[in-house]
């Protein structure tokens, strides 16, 4: 099958093939942590595929009270679309509906970058006009920041006038497990998602970070832009182009989106290092990617590359 192994399991010779796009960070504070997470949970919601859900979101990582610029727990929370301008539509949609209405919530910009996004300045006309601008000292930077504070019933919203987007962020980072059967597989998938989420600012954006309707471009059907993978579908095994051998019974992938080419790279590597230290335990057949000949993005992430443990002198535009 394959010439490459890691800790005993196949390793597929190919590569994860992935995009560049747009990427921004927000946090998120509130009084307590709980608040503040159920905020993030709810930006992020709906946000599995730029295609089908204009942005692809989720949670990078929960903040200490010291590291947030009004010394309150936050979330930081990364949103990726195919351009600056079509993340201000997402952002200005997800903080207007899930974070002005969370009660207690502050929002303030979660990274730096060439692209500004007006956010605060366009929700405080929900105030009606009765928000204010107010620049304040970010307590970690020292440098004064404008925001806007828009009068709501519990108080008042406090929001950064705007947020920036980066160059260089990567959507599509990805690996794929092939396991015997489900509940096993879903078990590797599960532990290289906790390593994969380990490596600061990434995010995976499917549902527990694990997605089991894989697609390829195209489909036999007119009109379609994405169809299933069928040669990664267990039950089309006997069908003419599958990848699949016979002791497979399940796929599960986890799909990598990231601020830089070097942080998916690097959450790749730690997620394959993972899930092959499990994967004798739970039944692992192997481990591949998906690409599509080099086709769709410029990032060519070659699993070669990644069996070891040390980081990329750097990751993986082909």
């Amino acid at each position: 099958m394959t010439d490459l192994t890691l800790n005993g399991i196949p390793v597929i010779d190919t590569f994860a093939e992935a995009f560049d796009v747009a990427g921004t960070a927000l946090i998120i504070t509130n009084d307590t942590a709980k608040w503040a997470m159920i905020a993030a949970v709810t930006m992020t919601g709906f946000a599995t595929s730029v295609i089908g859900c204009g942005a692809e979101a989720g949670i990078d990582c929960e903040l200490s009270p010291e590291e947030t610029p009004d010394g309150r727990p936050g979330v930081r929370v990364l949103l990726f679309g195919f351009e600056p301008n079509g993340l201000k539509d997402q952002l200005l949609k997800r903080v207007g509906q899930c974070i002005l209405t969370c009660p207690g919530t502050a929002c303030y910009a979660g990274v730096d970058g060439p692209h500004k996004i007006k956010l605060g300045g366009a929700i405080r006309y929900f105030g009606d006009g009765f928000a204010v601008a107010k620049r304040l000292t970010d307590p970690v930077t020292g440098k004064a920041r404008r925001y806007w504070r828009v009068p709501v019933m519990d108080g008042e919203f406090l929001c950064e006038d705007f947020v920036r987007a980066v160059d260089g962020a990567v959507g599509g980072g990805n690996l794929l497990f092939l396991g015997r059967n489900h509940a096993e597989t879903l078990k590797v998938a599960e532990i290289a998602v906790d390593a994969a989420r380990s490596v600061a600012d990434v995010i995976l954006p499917f549902p527990g970070g694990i997605v089991r309707s894989g697609s390829k471009v195209g489909a036999r059907t007119k009109g379609m832009m994405a169809s299933t993978n069928d040669a990664y579908c267990p039950t089309l095994k006997g069908r003419a182009g599958s990848e699949l051998v016979a002791e497979v019974g399940v796929v599960l992938e986890i799909v990598i989106d990231g601020l830089t080419s070097r942080s998916v790279a690097e959450s790749m590597r730690a997620a394959l290092h993972a899930s092959t230290e499990a994967g004798a335990a739970h039944g692992l057949v192997a481990v591949t990617a998906g690409n599509y000949g080099g086709n769709l993005g410029r990032h060519h992430y070659h699993l070669k590359d990644l069996l070891s443990k040390e980081p990329a002198s750097e990751a993986g535009a082909a």
